[in-house]
């Protein structure tokens, strides 16, 4: 582990709630090591963070300058991996980012973690490649959005279909009408809760590991007894900290379900969840099974719906003369016809990206834009998160895309910002 702070600094970072230095104070504006290369620390290294870990490591343009994570088995096996010695291995954050010799982040913390993270390490002159959802509530996205202009930081956000080249495929041909006038949008996201660790989440409170720092996992998040299957992957199957599959793979599907339909700079003007189911016991209580129908003011529906069937995660497109449907690797339309299309040099051509941490890196070093920047993540997150919301107050909402508030409803309100402890909290 890294060295002890002293109580003076320990004191410091108490108070220094986010860390924050400008970029001005640092003497960089997107400058990089003398070597030439962009200097990363990654914060969250668990499952999705040593993928991010692992995918940056291959860009030979990246040195990875240091690794933070509260459990530090997960951080010392991050730091053999990118051959880091003891000296670069953390569990505070603030400490990475007072580090002058890091020139950006890899976010990969559990969800109510985003936006702390996130805002500090923009106020601190670091670049971001940060974890889906971009924030884990709508104020909090909003505050990120913020925070990455007025520091002129890059942001991208994990929501990595975007750099995919048959999603983007898929997306062109909807924006270029060659399924006719977009009537509809289906969405299909797992139903059942993929736990892991062999918890179930009815377990006892427990000790809390000697390798893991408990408090400082929780952060933002109100105090409660410590049990292994609150924590890691699991975390979000938990209302408190994620909504489940709505901010999981729906960030990923709804967010190209926004690009193909050309509403990257809006989002839904209605939402409606129904069907939702929760377990009636233990932990985890976020929506297992729901059915969310959303509405944009030009009258395109979108229905997002839980379901065991795999043929049918993903984001189809109907149009009045055809549908085209796409996940990741896989394209598929009604027509052989719309599939072989070549486009016009009238038609729309979408931000073409073709690996999507090598183009976080690309706008690093060009200071120009990601595939995922931080208001697009936005706009993806919030279309979650006002569906995560009506599942939660089992009725129909109405939204104002402008003003980020829902339209004479301050209970629906009074849910656009998580609630966050006094001493984290975000504004």
């Amino acid at each position: 582990m890294h060295t002890p702070a002293t109580p003076n600094r320990r004191q410091f970072l108490r108070t220094a709630v986010p860390f924050i230095v400008s970029a001005a104070t640092l003497g960089r504006a997107g400058a990089v090591s003398p070597n030439g290369k962009i200097r990363i620390a990654c914060i969250g290294v668990g499952g999705q963070g040593t993928s991010n870990l692992r995918a940056l490591m291959g860009d030979e343009r990246v040195q990875i300058v240091a690794v933070c994570d509260v459990d530090s088995q997960h951080a010392e096996a991050a730091a053999k991996l990118a051959g880091l010695t003891k000296g670069d291995v953390y569990r505070d954050f603030r400490e990475v980012l007072a580090r002058s010799d890091v020139d950006a982040v890899m976010n990969a913390t559990p969800d109510h973690w985003h936006s702390n993270v996130a805002i500090a390490a923009a106020k601190a002159g670091k670049d971001l490649y940060s974890e889906k959802p971009l924030g884990a509530s709508i104020v909090e996205g909003r505050a990120i959005c913020r925070a990455v202009e007025e520091n002129k930081r890059v942001l991208q956000c994990g929501t990595w279909r975007r750099s995919g080249m048959k999603v983007r495929m898929a997306c062109e041909r909807v924006r270029n009408g060659y399924i006719g006038d977009l009537k509809e949008i289906e969405i299909g996201v797992p139903g059942k809760f993929a736990i892991r660790g062999g918890v179930t989440g009815m377990e006892a409170t427990e000790p809390v590991p000697a390798h893991f720092d408990y408090a400082m996992w929780l952060g933002p998040a109100a105090e409660k007894p410590y049990t292994a299957a609150r924590c890691h992957f699991n975390f979000r199957w938990i209302e408190e900290y994620a909504p489940g599959y709505i901010t999981d793979w729906g960030a990923h599907f709804l967010d190209v379900a926004q690009w193909g339909a050309g509403m990257d700079e809006t989002t839904p003007t209605e939402v409606s969840a129904t069907e939702v189911k929760r377990r009636d016991a233990g932990i985890y209580d976020a929506a297992e099974s729901f059915r969310i129908e959303y509405r944009y003011a030009n009258g395109v529906r979108v229905v997002m719906l839980s379901t065991d069937d795999k043929t049918k995660w993903g984001t189809k497109f109907i149009g009045s003369e055809g549908w085209i449907y796409t996940e990741a690797e896989v394209l598929k339309a009604s027509s052989d016809d719309i599939l072989r299309v070549k486009l016009k040099d009238s038609d729309v051509k979408l931000y073409e990206s073709k690996h999507h941490h090598r183009n976080f890196i690309d706008a690093v070093l060009s200071r120009g834009r990601t595939a995922a920047t931080a208001e697009i993540a936005q706009r993806a997150a919030t279309t979650c998160h006002i569906g995560a919301i009506s599942a939660v107050l089992k009725r129909p909402l109405k939204f104002d895309p402008k003003a980020e508030r829902f339209e004479g409803d301050e209970q629906a309100n009074q849910m656009l910002l998580r609630p966050m402890r006094e001493a984290w909290k975000i504004a």
